[in-house]
């Protein structure tokens, strides 16, 4: 289950763990405590902040994608679901005067987010990446200009 963090336990649920009741609170206690495991509710959901404004005419979409590039960003509008996903993958190199490791890491990693948005007028979506705000535009189909068409009944 996503966004689940361990918390300290409660002493009566300490005392449901049958035989191991004998080590007591401060035996669970560092296994349990907030601090031992970060919140993963952003990185496990692989997730990001998104805002989302109704203009009238349109709607206007800000996702923080901060430390991605421009190139490695995909939209897609497909079957009235907007996609935003984005990927990155780097890798940071200290190396000494003979060329040996002093510090290396690699970061790799993707993320995607899906939005229902209907009565879009696909062919006009527009979209800006800068300081790492991605804000994009969907203007709506107007209704009043939608034809409506009578039926007829055999």
């Amino acid at each position: 289950m996503f966004g689940l963090v361990p918390t300290k336990p409660k002493k009566h649920e300490l005392d449901s763990f049958g035989p191991f009741r004998w080590f007591g609170e401060d035996f669970f206690a560092p296994m349990m405590h907030d601090d031992l495991v970060p919140p993963l509710s952003a990185h496990v959901m692989n997730s990001f902040k998104v805002d989302v404004k109704d203009l009238g005419n349109s709607y206007e979409i800000s996702a923080e994608l901060p430390g991605m590039k421009k190139e490695n960003i995909r939209l897609d509008y497909h079957d009235n679901y907007l996609t935003i996903a984005a990927r990155t993958d780097v890798t940071e190199e200290k190396k000494d005067s003979e060329g040996n490791y002093i510090h290396r890491e690699r970061r790799t990693g993707s993320v995607s987010r899906s939005f229902y948005v209907d009565d879009i007028d696909d062919s006009n979506i527009s979209a800006e990446f800068k300081d790492g705000i991605l804000t994009i535009n969907l203007p709506k189909i107007d209704k009043a200009a939608k034809k409506s068409s009578s039926i007829e009944i055999k």
